[in-house]
């Protein structure tokens, strides 16, 4: 009798989770609120397909060698990253990646996982942790150095919508079916407008068809630096210019 009242549970709990996701995937886009337009996102598709990389060049020796970790977008693995990995490897730092394969969302669970991994390698290392995050990834980084400064050196995001309305992209709504919450109630983090208290630099492309140019930019205040690139959404962890651009910022300290 208990098996079966267990296995009701679980098939109501997993009709109710359908449902909201179904919810979710039908709720309309805020007026006013702009995203990429379509001819961009087909290019994201031809580089998800086409997957070339584009080498680095040489690497110079970094000036100030520190512990460097990559957080990956939305649905992606860290082997995503690796290109970048090796490059910001052969500059002298040393690299981790977030330790929780692919990023289906921010839980209570990842989060603090995350956070105990950044203060943990920064009392291994003896020094604070340069944090690259990739869409995604990076409003992990920037909360993880809200709630930990000190273990935190700097942190760069790349293609990150941490500015203006969470739905000025063409991925909130895979988002929500996937995470089963809306991008208005994440269930960890604050205002990701609001400015870590380290260095914080966002990298961003109007080409990008993925995240809207100005989410990923931010407005003076939201971070401390902003570079335009011309690399595309899927192509932050791969192209040259943003592989140099993330080894430029290590580089400021």
């Amino acid at each position: 009798m208990m098996n079966l009242l267990a296995i009701r549970d679980a098939a109501a709990a997993t009709g109710e989770g359908l449902r909201r996701r179904a919810r979710l995937a039908r709720e309309p886009r805020p007026e006013g609120v702009t995203t990429p337009p379509l001819g961009l996102l087909l290019r994201e598709l031809a580089v998800l397909v086409g997957g070339k990389r584009h080498p680095a060049g040489p690497v110079a020796p970094a000036r100030r060698p520190m512990p460097v970790m990559i957080v990956p977008g939305f649905g992606a693995h860290p082997a995503r990253m690796r290109p970048m990995a090796e490059a910001i490897e052969r500059a002298g730092h040393l690299v981790f990646d977030w330790g929780l394969g692919f990023n289906l969302g921010p839980s209570p669970e990842n989060f603090a996982f995350l956070l105990a991994r950044v203060r943990r390698i920064a009392r291994a290392s003896g020094q604070p942790v340069a944090l690259v995050g990739w869409s995604l990834g990076g409003l992990f980084a920037r909360e993880i150095a809200k709630l930990a400064p000190g273990a935190v050196a700097r942190v760069i995001t790349m293609g990150t919508p941490f500015s203006g309305d969470p739905r000025a992209n063409n991925a909130w709504r895979a988002y929500q079916v996937i995470t089963g919450h809306s991008v208005d109630q994440p269930p960890v983090g604050g205002d990701f407008a609001v400015k870590p208290p380290v260095p914080t630099t966002a990298l961003w492309s109007p080409a990008d068809g993925v995240i809207a140019p100005r989410s990923a930019c931010g407005w003076p205040g939201e971070r401390d630096r902003a570079v335009a690139l011309r690399c595309s959404h899927l192509g932050f962890p791969a192209a040259a210019e943003s592989i140099r651009a993330v080894l430029d910022d290590l580089d400021l300290g």
